[in-house]
């Protein structure tokens, strides 16, 4: 084994230890929009579940040289946002959302992809997901950084509304193979499912 302090290196080199090591990464594709009414849209991998009761979702939006991106500071501003699962059919399109664009620029219009109204939120959501989580904003936590500059924002979402493709639901369980999810790796490299195995939960 070889051991490794991470205060004995920088930012880029843990980065890519973690990011090579926290493998696979579900993606969230995250719709805001601003308080000028801009529909702004980001993928992030550093994302989980927190909670199912109540349901909540953890996105942690890394911010550049201590500036929070427009994904944090939308959320922050209007208390929504709308979690897409990122998968085989639309990963193309949302990976051209992760392009640099200013605030007043939506990546919905670059990227090609179609808006559309949600059910309990003001935020739209992209029509070409088969899972939206109309979200509210619990909960946004300053952390990280150096010098007392955070270096991510860390926002805790709760699910106010699921919008799921009919045909996915059996049983009130998600067909992972209609859903095909695609996941994160290091580089520019994704995964899609793979293989599936079934192992019981020892009681």
């Amino acid at each position: 084994m070889i051991s490794i302090d991470p205060s004995a290196q920088g930012d880029r080199d843990n980065y890519k230890l973690l990011i090579g090591s926290v493998v696979p990464r579900p993606i969230a594709f995250v719709t805001t929009l601003s308080e000028q009414g801009v529909l702004n849209g980001a993928p992030f991998s550093y994302f989980s579940i927190v909670s199912s009761n109540p349901p909540l979702l953890s996105v942690a939006v890394q911010r550049k040289n201590g500036v929070m991106k427009d994904t944090a500071r939308n959320a922050a501003a209007t208390g929504e946002l709308v979690i897409h699962i990122v998968d085989e059919t639309n990963v193309k399109a949302i990976n051209e959302t992760a392009a640099n664009l200013p605030p007043d620029e939506s990546e919905i219009t670059v990227a090609g992809l179609t808006p559309m109204d949600s059910e309990t939120v003001k935020v739209p959501g992209i029509a070409e997901s088969k899972i939206r989580m109309e979200c509210v904003l619990e909960q946004a936590i300053e952390l990280g950084g150096t010098g007392g500059t955070p270096g991510c924002d860390l926002l805790i979402a709760r699910v106010v509304r699921f919008q799921i493709s009919e045909e996915l639901l059996e049983n009130g369980r998600i067909d992972a193979h209609k859903l095909a999810p695609v996941s994160r790796m290091a580089g520019n490299y994704y995964a899609n499912l793979g293989r599936l195995f079934e192992m019981e939960r020892p009681r």
